[in-house]
């Protein structure tokens, strides 16, 4: 198994200097996932010379001005292994998403990523990709390469079995069955090691691994649609639920998503992420309703073996139409804490609260989740509309919550922020 992202330990005075990345060039708009335009950093420009590309925001039409990179300075190469990650979005878990390229002399001879837990980890498939031409060439690799034998032997053995000259890494791995060891086994066969290149965006990459592994808790990601005015709504954009939307990129990147039993009655069916082979979530129904049967969109078997309904003791949670295979769970009141610690049990490291429906449902689970600091991340849509909605916001989030790190984003009509608790 992949590790994640501690502080990067001081080296001993037995150990070979580690060698930092002086050049990073993270930008603060730089985003992963359903927010994909990077902006790169002025100083490559001025220090390489870079020119001017045009780049399209969300599937906004809107052209924004960035440099960039050139193909022999260590960020491209590291942003490469960063888009080879992310063809496992959704996959990986509890594992993290991991890209490598190897170059020599000024081209890619070989990359690489990790497609799933269990399977080789993205320096083996690089290097296979390689062959020969590995020898004397430098591997980027955006998580430090594991030094321990798990599902996989370590990496560190084949990179140094493949003679590679220099490794450079995104983010020192976190698992403290990890953490550094591996740049230390490297560093003693001689090979030279950087650490810290585009460390910020690797660290984002793997946002959900890393706090997994440093918590044991899943990854919370709380997110609603409003009107212009601060209505919550329950629609979402004309687009957000196509392939290439960002609701369908979001639920093809969480383990689960929790949904209202008021909002799934108002669908025809549970909703899906179409991106190309996608991993669907598990999906959670809450209900509240007591003495009411939930109705329950229709499925196919094989979907409901990841459904679970979870209600209060006195709420009918016999659906309609009984299906084979549904889980249930009830408690004296619903518990967003309970039901974390039961997808915990059940190994979804990531969580998407989806705010629709009857929003009374949520209440006190939305107290509950700021109050016992349970919510990561927030993804609002703000919908080109005035009025027209439920409630307004500030009702059901009448307290304060700072959010750091907020970035927008055009998604066809709708505007989309995302920030951090």
């Amino acid at each position: 198994m992949y590790g994640q992202m501690l502080p990067f330990p001081k080296p001993t005075v037995h150990d070979p200097p580690i060698k930092r990345h002086q050049k990073l060039a993270f930008s603060p708009n730089s985003q992963l996932g359903f927010f994909s335009s990077i902006k790169m950093a002025s100083e490559i420009s001025s220090r390489k010379g870079g020119r001017l590309a045009v780049i399209m925001c969300g599937g906004s039409q809107k052209k924004q001005e960035v440099e960039q990179v050139d193909k022999s300075d260590d960020v491209y190469y590291m942003r490469r292994c960063v888009e080879l990650a992310k063809k496992a979005i959704g996959c990986t878990n509890p594992n993290p998403m991991v890209g490598c390229v190897i170059v020599k002399d000024g081209k890619i001879v070989g990359q690489g990523f990790h497609p799933k837990a269990g399977q080789p980890h993205a320096e083996v498939f690089a290097l296979r990709d390689a062959g020969d031409s590995a020898e004397n060439g430098t591997a980027y690799v955006s998580l430090e390469p594991c030094n321990h034998y798990g599902r996989t032997p370590p990496c560190t053995e084949a990179l140094i079995k493949a003679k590679v000259k220099n490794v450079v890494v995104g983010m020192v791995d976190p698992n403290p069955i990890v953490a550094s060891t591996g740049v230390k086994k490297l560093q003693e066969a001689g090979i030279e090691v950087t650490v810290g290149v585009e460390e910020e965006m690797c660290k984002r990459l793997n946002e959900v691994f890393i706090h997994h592994i440093l918590t044991g808790k899943p990854y919370v990601t709380l997110r609603y649609s409003m009107s212009l005015d601060g209505h919550i709504l329950n629609q979402l954009g004309e687009e957000a639920m196509e392939c290439g939307g960002y609701y369908s990129k979001l639920l093809q990147e969480y383990d689960a998503v929790i949904l209202s039993s008021t909002a799934l009655a108002e669908q025809s069916s549970f909703p899906i992420s179409k991106e190309p082979g996608a991993n669907q979530p598990f999906k959670i129904v809450l209900s509240k309703s007591p003495n009411s049967q939930i109705q329950i969109p229709a499925f196919d078997n094989d979907a409901a073996s990841k459904l679970k309904i979870i209600s209060e003791k006195d709420a009918n949670v016999e659906p309609q139409n009984v299906q084979e295979g549904i889980q249930t769970l009830s408690f004296d009141r619903i518990s967003l804490l309970e039901t974390l610690e039961n997808c915990k049990q059940q190994g979804l490291c990531s969580v998407l609260l989806d705010l629709r429906g009857n929003n009374g449902e949520f209440e006190d689970v939305l107290k509950e989740g700021f109050e016992l600091n349970l919510f990561q991340k927030v993804v609002v849509e703000v919908l080109p509309l005035l009025g027209g909605g439920q409630e307004r916001v500030s009702k059901y989030l009448d307290f304060k919550a700072n959010v750091k790190r907020l970035t927008s984003c055009a998604s066809g009509k709708s505007i989309l922020l995302e920030g951090y608790f």
